[in-house]
């Protein structure tokens, strides 16, 4: 018996991939129809032998993808109308809004080999992503998410990259920041009055040698600007603490891999998991009596605890694995300012703290700090919940009126 079932997904399903999801199990088990965006999320139609329906009905909830939140799964079964084929088809348009936007998610496992893969035409790129991986909520100017509704819209896919981005059998296949070198976004080094100093291709090697002199640098990154400095130097972190007029608050670290995190911290199972998570947040960690990495002290002054995280975008891995050591990677803003996530306002904002600047022309959109994570009695406490958390929104048991937060010092 051919069987139609119409299925409506709500939750964090625009972004994550879940469409070629969709499409490649559906064209696995023979069966034909649709799916699509909607301001609430995607909506599938799909067709064929009852048994193969209903196993695509289970699938979809067990094996959909690892980044996807399913917060409501609705279907029902309507007469067959004959689809000839599967496909994804354009995304609908109403005046109701609710779809779950994804928040941004580190770089995954393949991206990172391709940008360390000399044969790769990725290498050292670092603006890489595929459907798994990179930014969501911070380019989004509106649902759903689609590239026309991203700051990526000023950027159109070169030939290979728009093949990719059509191919079902491709990791890009609808990942709507797909980019390359020829016709992707692009880094910029410039001095502390925002004047560019080389070309784009020798940016990052200019701020690597920098950083290695002990030079503070602003970088714009996923979510907005971080002050970066190299975290083994003490006049380099005590520079950067007068500068930013930081008296005792600790900084940050960002490490160049787990095993740099470990000669300076003790890492349970559970802050591991957290560490090379999806979220990627700054995790604290108790310090180690004796630190095998000389780690300035003025990094957390008196603080038995270093909040350390792992780099989370390709930019980031590209910076560290040059550097080799710890950077600070504190918020770049004034102090009990907002972070600075345009250029232009970074210069006027940060000059006076910043040697020079690494910046992107890949325009943030809506900017978001990291988040900070501390296990608690054996489970995962956030302490702020921004990059990688937001805005998935925490759901209530009960209905509450409605309420506006303003953050703890307001």
């Amino acid at each position: 018996m051919i069987q139609r079932v119409r299925v409506e997904i709500l939750g964090i399903v625009q972004g994550v991939g879940f469409r070629p999801f969709v499409y490649s199990l559906a064209k696995e088990l023979g069966l034909t129809g649709k799916v699509w965006n909607d301001e609430k999320g995607v909506l599938i139609e799909a067709e064929g032998k009852s048994p193969l329906v209903e196993q695509f009905l289970q699938r979809l909830i067990q094996d959909k993808p690892r980044v996807a939140y399913i917060q409501n799964f609705q279907h029902i079964y309507l007469d067959s109308i004959g689809y000839s084929d599967f496909h994804i088809a354009q995304s609908r348009l109403s005046q109701s809004k609710e779809a779950i936007i994804s928040p941004d998610i580190a770089t995954c496992p393949a991206c990172l080999k391709e940008l360390f893969d000399h044969a790769n035409r990725r290498f050292l790129y670092p603006f890489i992503n595929c459907t798994l991986c990179g930014p969501r909520y911070s380019i989004i100017e509106d649902i759903p998410y689609d590239r026309c509704h991203t700051s990526m819209k000023g950027f159109s896919m070169c030939a290979q990259c728009r093949k990719e981005y059509e191919d079902p059998l491709d990791r890009r296949f609808h990942a709507q920041p797909n980019a390359c070198p020829v016709c992707g976004p692009q880094v910029s080094f410039q001095n502390a009055k925002g004047q560019e100093l080389c070309p784009s291709m020798d940016a990052l090697g200019l701020a690597t040698a920098e950083l290695k002199k002990g030079k503070i640098l602003a970088v714009k990154g996923l979510g907005g600007f971080h002050l970066m400095v190299d975290a083994t130097r003490d006049g380099a972190v005590e520079r950067l603490r007068k500068r930013k007029d930081r008296a005792q608050k600790p900084f940050a670290l960002m490490f160049p891999s787990l095993r740099d995190i470990r000669k300076v911290c003790y890492v349970s199972p559970k802050e591991k998991l957290l560490l090379e998570s999806g979220e990627a947040p700054i995790v604290l960690l108790r310090k180690r009596s004796f630190l095998r990495i000389p780690v300035s002290d003025s990094v957390a002054l008196k603080n038995p605890y270093l909040g350390a995280m792992l780099p989370y975008t390709p930019l980031h891995h590209i910076l560290l694995r040059e550097v080799a050591r710890p950077l600070v990677a504190t918020s770049g803003n004034l102090s009990d300012e907002p972070i600075c996530a345009d250029e232009k306002q970074a210069v006027v904002k940060l000059s006076g703290i910043a040697d020079y600047f690494l910046v992107h022309n890949r325009p943030i959109i809506n900017a978001v700090d990291d988040s900070l994570v501390q296990i608690v009695n054996d489970r995962p406490l956030v302490l702020r919940r921004a990059r990688g958390y937001a805005p998935l929104g925490i759901r209530l048991k009960d209905a509450i009126p409605p309420v506006i937060a303003y953050g703890g010092q307001m």
